[in-house]
């Protein structure tokens, strides 16, 4: 297959914790088939008129044990923009029947926008 340079957007990112979050990105289903993908950027921007907080979480395919935050609590000041991977890359992965879901919360429901940058079917 072909590697395929993708964005996905969120708007109004909202409050929910953790597994709770809204959901961003999550790594293709190809039946039975192992698929992986690799985020090679992560923006979120604070479009309100205070600072926010904004967190970036791994739902791991393997189960809550190993679910973890990129970035937890990051300050965002108003009209900003935080680059959450700054020249790092992050692989994600699927196994045909579960996979990694990236979320994104924001301490201030609405306030802010966020958009990942992914090569898929590594």
């Amino acid at each position: 297959m072909a590697n395929d340079f993708k964005r996905f957007v969120k708007k109004n990112i909202g409050t929910g914790e953790g597994a709770s979050g809204d959901t961003v990105y999550t790594v293709p289903s190809s039946s039975s088939t192992a698929m992986e993908s690799i985020v090679i950027g992560i923006t979120i921007a604070n479009k309100s008129t205070a600072g926010i907080t904004c967190d970036v979480f791994l739902d791991a395919k393997e189960g809550t044990g190993s679910d973890v935050y990129i970035v937890k609590d990051a300050s965002i000041p108003a009209g900003s923009s935080l680059e959450v991977m700054s020249g790092n890359k992050l692989v994600l992965q699927g196994d045909g029947t579960a996979n990694d879901i990236l979320k994104m919360t924001a301490s201030t429901g609405s306030a802010a926008d966020g958009i990942v940058s992914v090569l898929e079917d590594v």
